[in-house]
């Protein structure tokens, strides 16, 4: 048993070494141009001091008493500060991130210590990772707006302060309106949605149809079809608009995809075959639509509104309760059948709301399998939608490839649907 210990110690010795030699070799490898002696802190000396942290926590947890972690840990603040001190004023520096470094290499070696070495080491890769991207995020910072900013704020609060005080709990005769459940989709939908507007912000502007159809549909598939038709109407290639459109209905299906291994991994069973299915045929077609793109072809003239924006998200999440509600009152009057055309009825105009009221019913006495027709027909019904939008927004040599690449994807995705189920 001593012999295991021991073994289970000089790993943890081992772990609390390796986490600042990663964190060194960041700060090394950035100062390697400095001469011999100029440095306060290099490879080996976060090196030991993450051993050091270790050190004091087997000390700390042999006397039984946290005193001596937290002496040692205060000793050396004060010796690491003191020396950083020092090489700030030489250098007239004002950054204070390698003392706080230096505390966070003992603290993660004391942790490797004395509690999940695991979890430490993860803490020492993500430091030395936030470290290695200092130009990359300030580069993001110059980038990003006020707006945007305050968005990603936004977030945070929804995420870490309104979603834990809202009950989850049904509070509707029917089980349909559960506050914390339509919170969190919500929230998860925008999330996703923002990520696609931060990529478009930093691809920035005239970077072609295909990035254009690509990002943009993280955002709004059905605004990017309607863009590229407006875009055909004044002239534009409408072949290899229907093909960035086409693009943009394959990403749609892609997202949801996602959302479906998130939030209901089980429903791909059933869905996840026909709509990668359908994804791949809207591949296919528009890679032969964009071909006749020409190089120096630039994007529509078409700037991403940002789907954080308050307003935009509760109505999001009043249409997402109101969907729910009304599915789970279908579903008790009528059966789980009325499903299928609550999910027809509104993925023709959100697919998203349409999707995340399906699946929240994961769990309950609707089947998987009806859950997952329920997301196919709410994918089907908003691309019927947004080709509805390209014909009245757009001309026919624009609408007409694009209804060719919808129909060739909704059969392929049918094929497999019919072939796995033996329709």
């Amino acid at each position: 048993m001593g012999v295991k210990l021991m073994d289970d110690l000089i790993l943890r010795f081992g772990v609390a070494l390796a986490i600042g030699m990663l964190v060194g070799l960041e700060r090394g490898w950035r100062e390697r141009d400095e001469p011999a002696g100029s440095r306060t802190a290099g490879i080996r000396t976060y090196a030991i001091s993450g051993l050091l942290g270790g050190i004091f926590a087997a000390l700390s947890q042999s006397m039984q008493t946290a005193a001596v972690f937290a002496v040692g840990f205060l000793g050396f603040s004060l010796l690491f500060a003191w020396f950083q001190a020092r090489e700030a004023i030489a250098e007239k520096s004002f950054s204070v991130t390698r003392v706080i470094v230096g505390l966070c290499v003992f603290a993660l070696g004391g942790l490797a210590v004395s509690g999940d070495y695991r979890a430490a080491a993860a803490g020492g890769a993500a430091l030395a990772a936030v470290l290695a991207s200092r130009e990359v995020l300030h580069a993001l910072l110059k980038r990003l707006t006020w707006i945007e900013l305050r968005s990603a704020l936004l977030l945070a609060v929804m995420t870490t302060i309104i979603l834990p005080l809202l009950p989850n709990r049904a509070i509707d005769p029917w089980g349909g309106f559960n506050p914390w459940e339509i919170w969190f989709f919500t929230v998860l939908t925008a999330s996703l949605s923002y990520l696609g507007y931060i990529a478009v912000r930093l691809l920035g502007p005239a970077r072609g149809l295909v990035v254009s159809g690509l990002a943009g549909a993280l955002i709004s598939s059905t605004a990017v079809t309607v863009a590229f038709a407006r875009t055909a109407s004044s002239g534009g290639n409408a072949r290899a608009l229907s093909g960035a459109a086409a693009l943009a209905a394959m990403v749609s299906v892609l997202r949801v995809s996602v959302v479906m291994l998130i939030l209901a991994p089980h429903a791909l069973e059933v869905a996840g075959p026909p709509a990668l299915a359908a994804a791949a045929a809207f591949a296919a077609i528009a890679f032969l639509l964009l071909s006749s793109v020409p190089k120096t072809n630039a994007d529509p003239e078409r700037q991403a509104r940002n789907p954080f924006e308050l307003t935009a998200l509760l109505v999001f999440a009043a249409a997402f309760a109101t969907v729910s509600t009304a599915s789970a009152a279908l579903t008790a009057r009528f059966g789980s059948a009325s499903i299928l055309a609550s999910s027809a009825v509104s993925g023709a105009f959100d697919v998203d709301v349409a999707v995340l009221s399906a699946l929240r019913l994961a769990g309950t006495e609707v089947s998987l399998s009806l859950i997952g027709q329920a997301v196919l027909v709410a994918l089907t019904a908003n691309a019927c939608g947004r080709l509805l939008l390209a014909a009245v927004a757009g001309p026919a040599r624009y609408w007409l490839p694009l209804a060719a690449a919808t129909a060739v994807a909704a059969s392929a995705g049918a094929l497999v649907f019919i072939g796995l189920n033996g329709i």
